[in-house]
This record gives structure tokens, sequence and C-alpha cells, in this order.
């Protein structure tokens, strides 16, 4: 499959995008409604971050319980639950007078509801599109959340300058219900994709084989890392510019779009293992030049360069798909965006803590270090794996070849 007319015709892509893209805005907006509202409330780059990122956080608790879900409940079902579990704490955050504390424990049990998302949503897309049309479809989703994200954060931003946070948030808690309302009427019943109930022996046990195969790790790895550094980075703009943080999110969703555009569309097949790397260095390398403190036009201008780097992790999901199992795809997305998501929580308690011992600039360009250094430890152990004896089987030497240190004859 290589061309948007052919995805489109594939039957509920366009709906179980739809949904997906009211549920996005929600989290756009609210996000940083959110964070707008608790750093006025506490003047605190590290609550401010957290409020934004931490959520994600719950994600491993509820991924360690919940996960095997993602593979053994009726997808719509699920889908159509979450967001309509997400509208009800929204409105609870719109409340006037509600203390700081309970905030968090609203955010907590929102992101123990999402730890299945990530899951059951990868897996439906890997049932609804069919074979050989995964990197496309998930490129298109991939840029339709860098437009909701460039939309959302500018909207947001206006809306926030015309209107209060908690007004804002109720505007969020619409389109949640929004997304839900797609999700019912528009996706098919579909049954379970694997047997058994839901528990916390099935998840770990699905968890272990799926972290027990080395070239699934490495990926698992690329995926996570990398990614929750900056992240945690970009956690800061409320508090590096309090004003035009609306504007940075969204010339990083601008560059986040054009990234999946080019790798989805553009890059042949044959080409895309060996970005892998380049893109993931490319994603924090902008992010040193923030030590500088430069002006927003500098700013605005590394965060769209540096977002081309996500594009990335399309290349490694499609790694993960072709290494893993049909009956295990959910659970397999679940645990990459538990992961993911859990990094990228981490990162933005790391960041805020910097920030709060230093400063915002100070606290992205050490975050985008550290980034760095990962990517290049990956990179270095992936060339120690292409050099191990016995590590020329398909399976593990796709593994090596996805971190981007081998080229397609193998010439390091």
């Amino acid at each position: 499959m290589r061309s948007y007319r052919e995805l489109f015709r594939t039957p509920e892509y366009a709906p179980f995008l739809l949904s997906f893209a009211a549920y996005a805005a929600a989290q756009t907006i609210g996000g940083l409604a959110l964070g707008t509202l608790v750093y006025r409330a506490t003047g605190s780059p590290l609550l401010s971050a957290v409020s934004m990122f931490g959520p994600q956080l719950a994600q491993l608790l509820g991924a360690a319980f919940l996960l095997s879900g993602a593979d053994r409940l009726p997808p719509r079902a699920i889908l159509t639950v979450i967001p309509l579990a997400f509208a009800a704490g929204t409105a609870v955050l719109a409340l006037p007078g509600l203390p700081i504390r309970a905030v968090f424990v609203v955010l907590l049990a929102q992101g123990l509801v999402a730890s299945l998302g990530g899951g059951v949503r990868g897996g439906l897309m890997n049932e609804i599109l069919p074979k050989g049309g995964y990197v496309l479809g998930r490129s298109v989703f991939n840029m339709l959340w860098g437009l909701i994200q460039i939309t959302g954060f500018a909207t947001g931003g206006a809306l926030l300058a015309l209107l209060s946070p908690r007004a804002c948030l109720l505007l969020t808690a619409a389109c949640y219900l929004l997304s839900a309302a797609v999700t019912r009427l528009g996706l098919t019943a579909r049954p379970p994709r694997a047997t058994g109930r839901p528990s916390l022996s099935a998840t770990w046990t699905t968890n272990a084989l799926l972290w027990s195969s080395r070239p699934r790790r490495l990926v698992f790895l690329g995926l996570w890392v990398p990614n929750g550094l900056v992240v945690g980075g970009e956690s800061l703009y409320v508090s590096y510019a309090p004003s035009d943080a609306g504007t940075m999110y969204a010339f990083g969703a601008l560059g986040m779009f054009l990234g999946d555009l080019a790798v989805g569309r553009l890059v042949p097949p044959t080409l895309r293992p060996r970005l892998a790397t380049p893109l993931r260095l490319l994603l924090a390398v902008p992010y040193l030049f923030f030590f500088l403190r430069p002006g927003l036009a500098l700013s605005v201008l590394a965060v769209t360069v540096a977002a081309l780097g996500f594009a990335a992790s399309l290349v490694l999901q499609e790694r993960l798909m072709s290494l893993t199992p049909d009956e295990l795809a959910g659970q397999a997305f679940g645990l990459h965006t538990t992961g993911m998501v859990a990094l990228q929580g981490i990162g933005a308690v790391l960041a805020g803590t910097m920030a709060q011992l230093t400063s915002p600039a100070t606290a992205m360009t050490l975050m985008a270090t550290a980034s760095i250094a990962v990517t290049l430890t990956l990179s270095a152990l992936g060339k120690r794996e292409e050099r191990r004896p016995g590590a020329g089987g398909d399976g593990e030497r796709g593994a090596v070849e996805v971190l981007g240190v081998t080229d397609v004859d193998g010439a390091g």
C-alpha cells in the first residue's frame, strides 16, 4: 500500500482517525490549560511540567495490572470508555478551588485509565489495515497527531488569552465526549484478539515473553529513552516562555508532521532502517543551543528542526510489529506506549527538578545531552550485537539495522 487514496478506502480507517483526532485535541488543549493553571497557582516549573506529563507515570502502574487487556478485551468498548472517563475527570479538574493535591489525584486516576489506550489503539489499527499498509497508515496517524498539536496548541494559546484555564478544561471535556461518540458509532464491534481474562499474571507473562527477545529489547529501548528525555525538556516550555509556550508546542508539532510525512510517504522502505539513529540525534541536538537562551524566533526554529526526529519512531514501530505475533500485537504496542509515556513522565520530573535548581534553558540543554548519550550508546550496543557470534539471524540482525548502525550492505 503506497497511496493515500488506497489507505482511506480501507473500511473504518477514517472513523478511527476522527475519534483519535477528537481525543488528541482534548489532550492538547487540556494539557496546556492545566499546565498554565498549575503554574499560575504555584509558580513552580516542576509542578507545571508534572501536571502536563507526570500522569504518564501512572500508566506504569496501570500497565502492570491491565496491559493484557489490550488483546483480551473488545477494542471498541475500551476506546469508548477511556474518553468518557477522561471527560469526567477533566470536568472535575475544572472545579473552582480544587486543591493542587486533588488535581494530581485526578491525574493519577486518568493515567491508570489511559494505560490501556495505546495498546488497544495500536492493535486495532493493525487489524484495520492490510499487511503492508502499517507504515503508511501509522505515518498518517502520526501526522494527524502533529496537525492536532499544531492547531490544538495554537487554539489553546488563543483560548487562554480569552478564557480562563478552567473554561478551556470544560471545552476539553466536550472533545473527549465527541471522541467517545465517534468511536461508538463509527467502529465495528470486534471480539478480543486473544482468549482469557486480563490479569496481572497474564500481563507479566506476556511482557516477559516480549522482553525476552534481544531484537525487541533493542527496539523498545530505542523507542523509549531518547524520546522520553527530549519530551521531558519540552515540558519546560511553559516555564521557559510562559506567553509563547503555545507557539513553541505548535511549531514542534509542525516539525513532527513534516518528519512523519517524509519518512512515511517519501522514504523508500529499503532506506528507512538506516535513519533511526540519525533522526534520534536530530531530535536532541537542536536543544543544545537553548543553553544560549535564544529569542523566540531561534527557539521556534530549533524546536521545529528537532521535532523532525520524532519520525524515527515510525521505523522502530514497523520493526516491532514485524517481530511480534499478531495475537500479541496489542500488548506489544501497549508495552511500547506505556514505556514511552512513562519515560516522558520521568523526563518531565527530571527536567522540572533541574529547572528548579538551575533554569529551564539549562535543564533543556542537559536533557538533550542525555538523549544524545543514550542514542550513541544504543548505536554502540547495536554494533557489538552485529559482531556477536550467531547474531546473523533475520530477527536479531533486523534489530541492529533498525537502530541505524549498519547500511544495507552491512558495512557499518
